[in-house]
């Protein structure tokens, strides 16, 4: 680094005259400027830093009227020289006077040392050691190409600041290396003291977030809470074999037939139904509330439908195994016996419940088949009188029968007919005939074809046109056919009525009890090991989890 040289002090060269004039009148000659000592600083009025006055000259004595000449500085040279001089003397720091330079150049001076780069700083009325100052020389990554790279670091001796009083040296002579361990172990010791209070304030923490109430749960769990007593039992229902049809045989036998019927026996367990009934019969409210059960367990007096049902939740526990088919039941309470006169009551609600559900299915299919016997009866009825009337309107029971005598008629006439024309021509043949003979036989010809034209004229009205013996043949014949259907209809549904009371007489679902439920002897609960863990684990989780979201949050609002 270079730097500029420093402007030559100016020294007064006197003429002879004047050094005659001045040993004439005995004084010394006047010392240059340069060599007066100055006077001590006056306090400066910029923060950071003291600023000394300019140094008072003596008073020139009079001098004679004789020219002077010489090299005269500039009053600013001169100036900028004291106020250097004046900064010098305040003691600054080797970090300070590079941090001065550093903002001195920041601000595109060009010091020509430390010094005089607090001296300029200060004549533009900028702090060198102020921290808005320090903290802007520390530029981000990636600034811009064009700026100033930054000087070599210089390692300048430091300086003690000057106090009023008089520093001495020292007395103690340490070694460096003595020093430095002594402030690490000083180091190590504040870092291994706040390790503890961390410590200290974890601990008391944990016991008063986690071990308190864990004591005091396993206090209760151990010492408080009331022994209660469980009672287990299973039952399943199964379906009744003997009127199943083909596809519902398919399932039968597995636990898919009855799941509908085990999941709304279940449902009506779990139900307030149940346990209002079960309070009528057993007093589930009054055994809940008796002062032998502790505070926490134990409902208020005249405890509503609501709170007893919420109890009645937890200590009647209902399971379904839908692989198997069994209803698991457990009941939870004070007493033994009373535990299993609970559970066999539930287990009778349940079977009642059973047979509800299939009465209503085998009620309505009677009342179905009773239904359709009687349409079956009503409309075999109509097609009977149906057929009755048309065999009225004809005044025939059969007209085909008729038809089949007109027919018959005509053919005997036929016959009859011809053989008269073959006597009649028998008779004709002889050479003298008889005529008595012949009429006689002309007149049985013309009585025959008479008769058969009748007939025929009868067959033909018979046969053909509205209201003739065939379209009523084929009325009466459709009549028959409707009765015929009718009939078969009457008996399908007397076949069913029969069914379905048969049915309705045996019962389709039975409840059967797997596992007895059985008085215990000792009491389930509460399982105070299980539970005191149970409670340390949660109020342990608990307190992570706040921890966890505290610290996070106290980071965020830091960062």
């Amino acid at each position: 680094m270079t730097t500029k040289p420093k402007a030559k002090k100016f020294r007064i060269r006197r003429s002879p005259a004047a050094e005659a004039a001045f040993a004439a009148e005995g004084q010394a000659p006047q010392q240059p400027a340069s060599h007066a000592q100055p006077q001590p600083p006056a306090q400066s009025t910029t923060p950071g830093a003291e600023r000394p006055a300019a140094p008072q000259r003596p008073a020139a004595p009079a001098q004679s009227d004789a020219p002077r000449s010489g090299e005269v500085s500039s009053a600013k040279q001169v100036a900028s020289d004291v106020d250097i001089d004046a900064v010098r003397q305040e003691g600054l720091t080797g970090r300070q006077l590079r941090m001065a330079r550093r903002v001195a150049h920041k601000h595109g001076l060009s010091p020509t040392s430390d010094f005089d780069a607090v001296r300029l700083l200060r004549a533009r009325g900028i702090d060198p050691f102020q921290r808005t100052n320090m903290l802007e020389l520390v530029k981000p990554e990636g600034a811009a190409a064009g700026a100033r790279k930054p000087q070599p670091r210089m390692q300048l001796p430091q300086t003690v600041p000057t106090d009023k009083k008089q520093q001495l040296p020292s007395t103690e002579v340490a070694n460096p290396a003595d020093r430095r361990a002594a402030e690490i172990r000083q180091i190590q010791m504040e870092i291994a003291k706040r390790r503890r209070r961390k410590m200290v304030l974890l601990m008391a923490r944990l016991a008063a977030f986690v071990f308190l109430p864990a004591i005091i749960a396993g206090y209760y769990f151990y010492a408080v809470a009331t022994p209660m007593y469980s009672t287990k039992s299973e039952f399943l229902i199964i379906k009744n074999d003997g009127g199943g049809s083909a596809a519902g045989g398919l399932f039968a036998g597995s636990p898919f037939a009855t799941a509908t019927d085990a999941i709304a026996v279940q449902s009506y367990l779990q139900s307030k139904d149940a346990m209002l009934r079960l309070d009528e019969d057993e007093g589930f409210k009054d055994h809940f509330s008796s002062d032998a059960i502790d505070p926490i367990q134990r409902l208020e007096p005249n405890p509503s439908n609501e709170e007893a049902y919420k109890l009645y939740k937890r200590h009647v526990v209902i399971g379904f195994d839908p692989t198997e088919g069994v209803i698991k039941m457990e009941v939870i309470a004070a007493d033994p016996e009373l535990a299993k006169r609970i559970s066999q009551a539930l287990i009778g609600y349940a079977e009642e419940r059973v047979d509800n559900l299939s009465l209503r299915k085998r009620s309505n299919a009677v009342q179905d088949a009773e239904q359709g016997l009687n349409d079956a009866e009503q409309a075999r009825r109509t097609a009977q009188e149906r057929l009755v009337r048309l065999q009225q309107e004809g005044n025939a029971v059969d007209p085909e029968a008729q038809i089949a005598a007109l027919r018959s008629q005509i053919n005997t006439y036929e016959l009859q007919l011809q053989e008269k024309k073959l006597q009649l021509q028998a008779l004709l043949d002889n050479a003298r005939p008889n005529r008595a003979k012949v009429d006689g036989a002309r007149g049985d010809i013309r009585r025959l074809e008479t008769l058969l034209e009748t007939l025929n004229t009868r067959m033909i009205s018979a046969t053909t046109g509205e209201g003739s013996l065939a379209e009523k043949a084929a009325q009466i014949q459709l009549a028959q056919a409707d009765l015929a259907t009718r009939d078969l209809m009457l008996q399908t549904a007397l076949q069913s009525l029969e069914s379905a009371r048969r049915e309705a007489a045996t019962q389709a679902r039975y409840l059967t009890t797997s596992v007895e439920p059985v008085v215990s002897e000792d009491p389930a609960y509460p399982r105070s090991f299980e539970n005191t863990i149970l409670a340390f684990l949660v109020f342990a989780g608990a307190y992570l989890m706040v921890s966890l979201t505290a610290s996070i949050l106290r980071e965020q609002v830091s960062g």
